[in-house]
C-alpha cells in the first residue's frame, strides 16, 4: 500500500471511529444530562453574568458530550450480550464493538469529570460524586443497579445530579430539598417508561427490571404515579413548576390508552423534555432579569 493509501485508510478509520462514538453516546439524549445543568445554572444564578461563569460552562461542556460517552459507553460494554437481541440497537444506537480503544475512550471520558470537579466549590462535590458512582454502578458490577427491580428506577436520579451540582456551584448553596425530590422522581419515571420497549428482550435475556417485574400495563401505572408525585413535589416549591411537570402523567396516560406503540413514543421524549426544559429555563431567566 502506498503512503497516500495508508493515509486515506487511517483517515477513514478515524472518521468511522468518531461516527461510532457519536452513535454510542446517544446524541438524541445528550440534553438529558446537559439540560439539567442549564436549568440548574438558570435557577442558581443571581446575576446575568453568572449564567456564563467558567464553572457553568465547564459543567455544561462535560455533561454534553464526555459524560454521555461514559454513561452509555459503560452501559454498552456490560450489556453486550443482552444487546444482541435488543431492537433499539438497530440504527439509532450502537452495539459494543469489542475494541479496546473504545473501552479506553469511555474510561477517559469518565475520568474527565475529575478536573471539572476541581473547578467547582466543595458544595457541589457530593452531587458530582454521587453522579459518578451511580453512572458507573448502574451498568457495571458488582452492584449493576439496572438488573434489580426498583433500584434500577431509583438509581436513575443520576440524571438530575448534574443540575444539582450546577445550581450549587453557581449559588454556593444546596438546591431546595423538594426540588431535588421532584426531579429525582421525574427521572425514576423517565427511566422506567424507557424500559417498557425492552421488556421482551430483557425477559429473553433473563434480566429482571422494574418493567419486566410489573409488566407493561402496571408499568404505565407506576410511571403515572411517580410522575404525578414529581409534579406535586415541584408544586410545593412553586405551583407553576407543578403545572409544567403535570404534562408527564397526562402524556403517559394518553400513551397507555392510545394505539401509539410505546417504542415509538419512547423516541418522542427527547423533544418533550427539551420543550419542558426550555419552559423551565425561560421561567428562571424571566425571574432573573425581572428581579423576582
Amino acid at each position: 500500500m502506498t503512503a497516500e493509501g495508508t493515509h486515506e485508510s487511517t483517515t477513514t478509520a478515524v472518521f468511522e471511529g468518531v461516527a461510532y462514538l457519536f452513535t454510542l453516546s446517544r446524541p438524541r439524549f445528550w440534553f438529558y444530562l446537559a439540560g439539567p445543568v442549564v436549568v440548574g445554572v438558570a435557577y442558581g444564578a443571581r446575576e446575568v453574568p453568572e449564567l456564563f461563569a467558567p464553572v457553568a460552562i465547564a459543567l455544561f461542556a462535560y455533561f454534553l458530550v464526555p459524560a454521555n460517552v461514559y454513561l452509555y459507553g459503560i452501559n454498552d460494554v456490560f450489556d453486550r450480550d443482552v444487546d444482541v437481541e435488543n431492537p433499539k440497537k438497530e440504527g439509532r444506537e450502537a452495539r459494543f464493538s469489542g475494541d479496546a480503544w473504545v473501552v479506553a475512550v469511555v474510561a477517559v471520558s469518565g475520568l474527565a469529570l475529575v478536573p471539572v470537579a476541581a473547578l467547582t466549590p466543595a458544595v457541589a462535590w457530593p452531587y458530582l460524586a454521587a453522579y459518578a458512582v451511580l453512572a458507573t454502578e448502574y451498568s457495571a458490577p458488582p452492584l449493576r443497579f439496572k438488573t434489580t427491580p426498583f433500584l434500577d428506577s431509583l438509581s436513575n436520579g443520576l440524571y438530575i445530579l448534574p443540575g444539582a451540582a450546577a445550581y450549587a456551584a453557581v449559588l454556593g448553596e444546596h438546591p431546595p430539598v423538594l426540588a431535588l425530590a421532584g426531579a429525582w422522581l421525574w427521572t425514576m419515571a423517565m427511566h422506567t417508561f424507557s424500559a417498557i420497549p425492552d421488556i421482551g428482550p430483557d425477559r429473553a435475556a433473563g434480566i429482571d427490571t422494574t418493567a419486566t417485574r410489573l409488566g407493561e400495563s402496571r408499568t404505565y401505572a407506576y410511571c403515572f404515579a411517580v410522575w404525578a408525585a414529581a409534579a406535586l413535589a415541584f408544586a410545593a416549591v412553586d405551583y407553576r413548576l407543578g403545572v409544567v411537570l403535570a404534562v408527564y402523567p397526562v402524556f403517559v396516560a394518553w400513551v397507555a390508552r392510545s394505539s401509539v406503540a410505546v417504542d415509538r413514543a419512547y423516541w418522542w421524549f427527547p423533544y418533550l423534555n427539551t420543550v419542558v426544559g426550555m419552559v423551565l429555563t425561560l421561567g428562571a431567566l424571566w425571574r432573573l432579569t425581572n428581579g423576582v
